[in-house]
């Protein structure tokens, strides 16, 4: 029997591989009897910041990672295939749908005993087990890791807005995605010119914001792959241009020209009745939201049915402390998964609950864990994870930058990027025919 802590992605991908394997499995959630900061639903698998899992195709770091996790047997992969939402090139979910199917799979998976309700205070002293209680564990779990792993790190991560979408107002919105990509149903556009861009900057970098605990209120340590809006606006006129607001690929009908800025709106459900306000992670007073994010338009009437939010995530120095295949090097009985490890992203997350169940169960067996080749994202991932960066150990998503180069120069970065994708797949293909892996 392995023990799992904690049902979001990693957990759940890394109860599903153990349970496959042919190997009973104890998953322990806490909610509903107590909430993260950050949670709300029940469910397991919990999407908070995004919908948005990123790029689907495989010519991509992130298209790359889940192709992987596809031919691995992932549960994670299967589950976002049947929630789909058009989101240009992006696979996005129906975050309830999502959430609602990747537990109903677990619940009904027989080797799989869910313990629901039933915080864990401390770590299991014998046995196999895997933390992936990620990085809003419950202050009990967390001081017990902190004490085991000599301490931990800390950055804070935000979310969001959510609106309605019958509540937009379509006049002075557009439907289009960038160059076209993914349809008309993809994306909401609201376009800006130079004025009305610039009082919005303004009107952020002056909004109220809502208060964070053991931090500067006006320079809290933010993570940069999940911003709040509000701390780019501050780093310059363009900054939100060339980040979340860029108008490239984009051509206004109404004017026939592209606009100066773009706040796009993404779905957030199957029957496109909600949308989320695309790279707007804030921090500001629910109120200033209203105000602030009503000066965009078609958003002036905007009901909000969830507002952006920012909570304190918690990671491992995990290069001092895990092995690339996600076990403790002082105690390798004990595994992590999940965005507590340093991985960036919910995919990602998934990606190290799939290797940490894994190898669990090869450990359980007396076997020897799986590190995937370098060339894979996995692989590449996983030693980011195990061996660190330059600097100070930071979260990391996929992205090519991490993969061994190609050895050879390929000007145009399509092309390279599909050379990466085509020797990471081929990569694992023969690590899995070399070791005999059936998904």
């Amino acid at each position: 029997m392995i023990q799992v802590i904690g049902a979001g992605l990693a957990g759940c991908e890394a109860a599903w591989q153990i349970a496959q394997a042919g190997e009973e499995v104890e998953l322990f959630e806490m909610k509903p009897a107590r909430y993260s900061p950050a949670h709300k639903s029940p469910l397991f698998a919990e999407l908070i910041c995004s919908n948005s899992l990123k790029a689907a195709r495989i010519e991509s770091a992130a298209g790359l990672l889940k192709e992987e996790m596809r031919r691995l047997g992932s549960l994670l992969t299967e589950c976002a295939a049947s929630c789909a939402v058009p989101a240009g090139g992006a696979l996005a979910v129906d975050r309830e749908e999502f959430s609602t199917l990747v537990t109903k799979r677990i619940r009904e998976h027989p080797r799989i005993h869910v313990h629901e309700g039933e915080e864990i205070r401390e770590l299991p002293r014998e046995g196999i087990a895997i933390v992936a209680s990620g990085p809003l564990t419950s202050d009990a779990l967390a001081e017990q890791i902190q004490a085991l792993c000599g301490g931990g790190l800390s950055f804070f991560d935000a979310a969001a807005p959510i609106v309605t979408a019958d509540s937009l107002d379509m006049s002075r919105i557009f439907r289009a995605s960038r160059y076209d990509k993914g349809g008309d149903d993809a994306y909401l556009n609201c376009p800006m010119d130079k004025p009305a861009y610039e009082a919005f900057r303004e009107a952020l970098v002056e909004a109220e914001r809502a208060p964070v605990h053991d931090f500067d209120v006006r320079d809290p340590k933010v993570y940069e792959g999940c911003m709040p809006i509000e701390v780019l606006a501050q780093r310059g006129m363009d900054a939100m241009r060339y980040g979340p607001m860029k108008p490239v690929g984009l051509r206004d009908p109404a004017t026939g020209r592209r606009p100066w800025a773009v706040v796009q709106l993404r779905r957030e459900d199957r029957e496109g009745t909600l949308y989320n306000l695309v790279g707007f992670q804030t921090n500001l007073k629910f109120g200033e939201q209203r105000r602030v994010f009503g000066m965009i338009p078609g958003l002036a009437n905007a009901e909000f049915t969830r507002y952006g939010v920012m909570h304190r995530n918690t990671f491992l120095n995990s290069p001092a402390l895990l092995h690339a295949d996600f076990s403790m090097r002082e105690r390798p009985s004990l595994f992590f998964a999940g965005q507590i490890t340093g991985v960036e992203g919910y995919m990602e997350s998934a990606a190290a609950g799939l290797m940490a169940g894994q190898n669990a169960v090869r450990r359980l067996r007396g076997e020897e864990t799986w590190v995937l080749p370098r060339e894979t994202m996995i692989g590449a991932l996983s030693r980011y994870m195990a061996e660190g960066g330059e600097g100070e150990f930071q979260p990391m998503g996929a992205n090519f930058g991490i993969v061994p180069p190609l050895g050879m120069k390929i000007k145009d970065k399509r092309d390279r990027y599909a050379a990466f994708a085509e020797r990471g797949l081929r990569a694992l293909t023969e690590y899995l025919q070399e070791h005999g892996f059936q998904p």
